[in-house]
């Protein structure tokens, strides 16, 4: 039986070397990548430069709108990448704060493995800003592995 990995996606690079690294490491896996779109995030929840100004009123239906856009965007680059490998992948949505989204997902469904990226900053920055990635090591059932940049 295979392995069932966990990959967190935002369209950043480090999510896409965490999915690589999943894809290279674990051959016989079966990978699921995750996309979370936190409410809380005008910006859709991903790395693409939106200037919020311009945007539709952050919650709206058009925002939603917007954000499914971006999210099928990440979902393509991922599967792309996962060709690359001559994989194949599967996707999932979630809504609401991405490290108990994703703790949640990997609890609900069976995962063995999360393999996520991070920008391992500075002790004192992450105490600022917070970690995603940290969070979901403290908080994980499974094993995390960590890609750094």
């Amino acid at each position: 039986m295979s392995q069932q990995l966990l990959v967190p996606v935002d369209g950043s690079p480090l999510s896409k070397r965490a999915l690589e690294h999943a894809f290279r490491e674990y051959e016989n896996a079966s990978v699921v990548a995750l996309h979370v779109l936190d409410p809380m995030d005008p910006g859709y929840s991903s790395p693409t430069n939106i200037d919020v100004r311009n945007e539709p009123p952050h919650g709206s239906d058009e925002w939603y709108e917007r954000a499914n856009e971006e999210e099928e965007k990440i979902f393509d680059d991922a599967r792309e990448l996962a060709s690359e490998y001559g994989e194949e992948l599967d996707t999932e949505t979630a809504t609401g704060e991405p490290a108990r989204e994703i703790v949640d997902y990997a609890e609900e469904n069976e995962i063995d493995h999360i393999v996520i990226g991070s920008h391992g900053r500075m002790e004192a920055t992450r105490l600022m800003l917070g970690s995603v990635a940290e969070l979901i090591v403290h908080r994980s059932p499974v094993s995390v592995t960590v890609v750094r940049d």
